[in-house]
């Protein structure tokens, strides 16, 4: 933290003020930096917080700051203000690139139209205008050097973290029916990425089975074909608060990601993952480069599954409810 040693530090984001990422980074910069003033928005629009940002950048003095730090969506500023921070550090924070997050990921348009060239053009373009760039994994550190022509040591990673006044470990309280039974839960927005047509491949591989039972928490799309099965329960959404809960009452957490053919999948840690760690729950990882920087095989708890391959996700499922029926008999 050195490079902020002392500094005074504007800190800027047009995500939600207590966004996660937002409030790991804040602290970690008053870690060392001399003063961190934070401009962002209270507003729930994202259209007003962008809004309100860019009215205080277009009037506020900059004068008194040594380094401009850009948290969420820096190619929301960068392109239209970097020029008000000519003689300052700045440093962004490149979560998501919208190139790799709208053709290759989630395949919005053909690479190599029009459309998907502005998308690279406008990431090169903003992570050519910082100092310091951010990313979330030294895997995704990686591509964006090799991608944008960037650099590589301008790239530092700073890893995600579980909210931890909200996801802690606590006493596993199973319902009644559920006592006997080898829980299994999973988690997610469903995109693309995570891989959810593996999950709902294994799930169906086990479905019925008497010995286990599925929590799927998230919004199925009509595009993914849902396993059926009597021990098979979907949640469509759960406050955070209750998400914990929910966690929980599972023996086993999968992670992820799972789906094999998507790049960002291999670069990108999943948030589930943190979430699961600080609430000590045994969890199903992708063999992704990325999860191998921060889990091994060896930390208990930790499993990891060829991507793409429901059979070996139930495998995984299956070996993971012997050990813990091994546990429950020696207890």
């Amino acid at each position: 933290m050195h490079l902020y040693a002392g500094k005074h530090v504007l800190f800027i984001t047009t995500k939600n003020l207590d966004y996660l990422r937002n409030t790991q980074e804040i602290a970690k910069l008053r870690e060392s930096a001399a003063s961190v003033d934070v401009l962002g928005s209270s507003e729930k629009s994202y259209a007003r917080r962008l809004l309100h940002v860019y009215g205080k950048l277009s009037t506020m003095s900059l004068k008194q700051y040594d380094t401009i730090f850009v948290g969420f969506a820096p190619q929301l500023i960068l392109p239209l203000f970097g020029w008000r921070f000519r003689k300052k550090t700045v440093v962004i924070d490149f979560f998501i690139s919208v190139y790799d997050t709208m053709i290759q990921d989630r395949k919005k348009w053909k690479d190599g139209s029009m459309l998907a060239k502005f998308c690279h053009w406008i990431d090169r373009s903003t992570l050519r205008k910082a100092d310091r760039i951010i990313s979330d994994t030294n895997a995704h550190g990686d591509y964006f050097a090799k991608e944008f022509d960037i650099n590589r040591t301008q790239i530092e990673t700073w890893y995600l973290c579980a909210d931890r006044t909200i996801f802690y470990p606590r006493p596993q309280k199973k319902p009644a029916e559920l006592q006997d039974k080898f829980v299994v839960l999973y988690f997610g927005s469903v995109l693309p990425v995570q891989g959810v047509d593996v999950i709902m491949q294994a799930m169906q591989l086990l479905a019925n089975d008497p010995r286990i039972h599925f929590d799927f928490i998230g919004p199925i799309a009509q595009k993914v074909k849902k396993a059926e099965g009597d021990n098979i329960t979907y949640i469509n959404w759960l406050s955070q608060p209750e998400l914990a809960e929910a966690i929980s009452r599972a023996d086993l957490c999968l992670a992820g990601h799972f789906n094999r053919e998507n790049g960002k999948a291999n670069r990108t840690i999943p948030g589930k993952a943190y979430i699961y760690e600080a609430m000590e729950k045994p969890m199903i990882l992708g063999d992704s480069p990325a999860n191998h920087e921060r889990y091994s095989a060896s930390q208990e708890g930790i499993t990891f599954v060829e991507m793409g391959d429901p059979e070996a996700l139930r495998n995984a499922i299956l070996s993971c409810m012997e050990q813990w029926q091994k546990k429950s008999q020696e207890n």
